[in-house]
């Protein structure tokens, strides 16, 4: 098969995305491969696997430099997560073979790009966090108590819905790390995250390696157009408006969610439209709240400064 330029240019995009937010690899390229150029679901999560198996150790390789990465619960999330990717491949493929598999794994993807995009949302809560102050001062990782049970048990879930779906590594994970231990930084927590999935997506695409349905053609071009498009995407990131970057990108994963249920054309668009209006509403409420509480704020330290002058 001859080498397709037209999926290297779509997967440029996607990984200029992926630069600008540092999630949505997985969630929008499984989906652009199934549906604009007719690649199986199967080919599609075995082919972006084993691309993301070359991609993934370069951010985790940033983060480690810096210090910003929990490495014993990187060590309870594999233990959980590893084997469950692994096995995650063996369960899609003993699910069957032709339309039956094909439709099951569109449904887990379904289900899976929803979680991404609530995990968009969550990084924007934590972008807020971060602005606020509300992370720990220090730079040094905080002292959180490991909670083992619990963390392999998110590494299992997450291992098995990334074996499955290639979706789920940097939203589904991240959200329950924030939900098990919310006293780490903004940025411990994709650290943590980014290290761990390393490991996470090798085993999955070792699965699909040896019994996916992996196609060197599909993974060449993905990582021809992937690898200068997040690089290209890191660079501008810092002057990006990451906010609106992040509100398109969750309209889109649900966008791509519907679609993969078999949501017609017509009540998706309607859907679409529905949500994006909500979307603008909560934006702008938020805004003016915001405004509000910053006027406050101003207006208590002038009166502060007053006191002190007099």
């Amino acid at each position: 098969m001859d080498f397709d330029w037209t999926m290297a240019g779509g997967s440029f995009l996607v990984a200029i995305v992926v630069g600008l937010t540092g999630m949505g690899g997985g969630a929008l390229m499984t989906p652009m491969l199934v549906t604009f150029f007719g690649v199986s679901p199967l080919a599609a999560v075995s082919s972006d696997l084993v691309a993301a198996a070359v991609m993934k150790p370069v951010g985790s390789a940033v983060h480690y430099r810096q210090g910003t990465i929990n490495m014993r619960l990187v060590g309870w999330l594999c233990l959980g997560s590893v084997p469950a990717a692994f096995s995650g491949v063996l369960l899609a493929r003993a699910i069957g073979h032709g339309a039956r598999v094909e439709d099951v794994i569109s449904k887990a993807m379904g289900v899976a790009l929803l979680i991404a995009a609530a995990g968009l949302v969550v990084r924007g809560y934590l972008a807020h966090r971060a602005r606020s102050g509300a992370d720990p001062a220090d730079g040094g990782t905080p002292e959180i108590t490991i909670r083992p049970v619990p963390t392999v048990l998110v590494g299992l879930v997450g291992g098995l819905v990334v074996g499955i779906t290639s979706v789920g590594s940097g939203s589904l994970i991240i959200v329950a790390l924030l939900a098990l231990y919310p006293a780490l930084k903004a940025n411990q927590l994709v650290g943590t995250d980014l290290l761990q999935a390393v490991p996470l997506v090798f085993a999955a695409a070792l699965g699909h390696l040896l019994f996916g349905d992996f196609r060197m053609e599909v993974t060449a071009a993905l990582l021809v157009g992937s690898v200068p498009g997040v690089y290209l995407g890191s660079k501008v990131s810092s002057r990006a408006p990451g906010g609106l970057i992040r509100r398109v990108l969750a309209l889109v994963l649900v966008a791509s969610a519907l679609k993969m249920f078999g949501l017609g054309a017509v009540p998706l668009a309607w859907t679409m439209v529905t949500l994006a209006s909500a979307t603008v509403a909560f934006w702008l409420v938020q805004r003016s709240r915001s405004t509000r509480a910053g006027d406050g704020g101003d207006a208590a330290r002038d009166a502060s400064a007053d006191q002190l002058v007099h």
